[in-house]
């Protein structure tokens, strides 16, 4: 390719902002040479580029507009400690094909069993999956709905979070709800159903769920909207947090030498002393 080609590409690659094929077309050209390949072989090389280049950016820029407090990833949670979690189940959930099919997910167990990891994890699968994600807790949830509408924005609000593929709401128990928080919950979870997906943390057993939205007849028209499609995880066992307080109190320690800590007294030699 001559230098007024070259820049005749560049400019016109610039021109239809197309970075990664930018980047990849000389040695794609360099390539397709050597290899005596055809124009249309050529041509799906610098393609292929820009559509890779396009998708690592979009992920990137959802991955920051998903909010996860900490990066975690299904490869660093330990399935050998949570054995009645289906752990092939988990890692299907990984495609995404559930958000996709606008179903929910729901984490139960105690605290320090690992719930909000899994939900991050999950999370962030999805983000690589190509799709858009929001973290959030119950309680920031319920107060920024609160917020759109004493604004008069409720339902500007509630199209807002519906541009998110799946909402991760988590420690949903923890704290009692204000009635009008729990109801703000109640509409933002109705108006997600069967339209997007939500994925729930809860330290508290379905039985439980009214001592948080404190009306057993909202309780149980939430339940019924949030489990009609839904992926239930149950977490048993000891918490990460106990276990690991436990090991740093049974790790062997290291003996305190009498020395080390009463160091010997040298007398000074005649010279020191010495006017």
């Amino acid at each position: 390719m001559t230098n007024y080609h070259q820049q005749g590409v560049e400019a016109a690659l610039h021109t239809l902002r197309m970075p990664g094929a930018l980047q990849a077309y000389a040695s794609c050209l360099r390539e397709a040479e050597a290899a005596h390949q055809g124009y249309a072989a050529f041509l799906e090389a610098v393609l292929t580029q820009e559509v890779e280049n396009r998708r690592q950016h979009q992920v990137a820029h959802h991955h920051r507009d998903a909010h996860f407090p900490l990066v975690k990833t299904l490869a660093a949670f330990d399935f050998s400690l949570r054995p009645a979690l289906n752990r092939l189940t988990v890692l299907q959930m990984a495609t995404g094909d559930w958000v996709l099919a606008k179903e929910n997910c729901l984490i139960l167990g105690n605290s320090g069993t690992g719930k909000s990891h899994l939900a991050m994890a999950l999370g962030l699968a999805t983000v690589e999956a190509g799709l858009r994600v929001r973290f959030t807790t119950a309680l920031a949830l319920s107060q920024d709905l609160l917020a759109a509408q004493a604004d008069h924005h409720l339902l500007a609000r509630f199209k807002w979070w519906q541009r998110y593929a799946l909402v991760i709401v988590d420690e949903l128990g923890y704290l009692p709800l204000p009635r009008d928080q729990a109801q703000m919950l109640f509409q933002f979870f109705a108006e997600r159903y069967e339209r997007s997906a939500v994925l729930i943390t809860s330290n508290l057993e379905f039985g439980r769920w009214g001592e948080v939205f404190g009306d057993p007849t909202m309780t149980t028209a939430l339940l019924d909207r949030l489990t009609h499609h839904a992926h239930v995880l149950s977490l048993t066992g000891d918490s990460y947090r106990f276990r690991e307080a436990q090991a740093r109190h049974a790790a062997p320690q290291k003996p305190v030498d009498y020395l080390d800590t009463h160091p010997t007294h040298t007398p000074p030699t005649p010279e020191e002393v010495s006017p």
